[in-house]
């Protein structure tokens, strides 16, 4: 058995057996998206990937944590912000998986763990930047704290949400941009038009 070694562009080692013409590959890895110690055999024709299992479990362990993150993630940002999805357990695992499987993925193709993550939260939170709760708080807290003391503020939005309703129906609050729109500013003019009609009946 003789082994030799050469030099590439790709930095790789390589040896080769005089007695079955195997070539392999081994790679050092490098950026995280790399895996370290994986050997692909080549024969002169095909490629076969070599099965690590230790390897494979540090993935899928890898791949269950992110997805643990994302998905706490959202279901915390649904429920605190009173989404309608935020009882639905398959949307939450869905978008998860595919907030984990975009920083995958963007990690392969070289971006930074930054710009990974950004990516990852852009589709974790995607159409879901903009809720009626959220934004019926933001204008009473803006517009009525005088009238409305902080401690009451919280269940006065609540108690109110539903009677609103029909004021954001005519709105897309998917967008992700819908704050810096014109709809949005004229959301906020009608929520504190019927905030003001609603105090002025029943007061706080």
């Amino acid at each position: 058995m003789s082994t030799f070694a050469t030099e590439s562009k790709l930095n790789r080692f390589r040896s080769c057996s005089s007695k079955t013409g195997l070539i392999y590959f081994g790679f050092s890895g490098g950026t995280s998206g790399g895996i370290p110690g994986v050997l692909f055999f080549f024969y002169p024709d095909f490629s076969i990937h070599h099965y690590n299992p230790r390897i494979d479990m540090n993935k899928n362990e890898k791949k269950r944590k992110e997805l643990s993150y994302y998905h706490l993630y959202l279901q915390k940002h649904l429920q605190e912000n009173r989404f309608e999805q935020a009882g639905d357990a398959s949307f939450i695992e869905t978008r998860a998986d595919l907030a984990a499987t975009a920083y995958e993925q963007a990690r392969r193709e070289g971006y930074p763990i930054e710009g990974a993550q950004e990516l990852a939260m852009q589709t974790l939170l995607k159409g879901l930047h903009h809720s009626r709760y959220a934004i019926l708080c933001e204008v009473i807290t803006n517009e009525f704290s005088y009238e409305i003391p902080e401690t009451q503020q919280e269940a006065l939005s609540k108690k109110l949400l539903p009677l609103v309703d029909s004021v954001f129906s005519i709105y897309d609050l998917s967008d992700d941009h819908f704050a810096q729109s014109l709809d949005y500013d004229l959301l906020y003019s009608e929520l504190t038009g019927a905030v003001v009609l609603y105090l002025a009946e029943y007061g706080v």
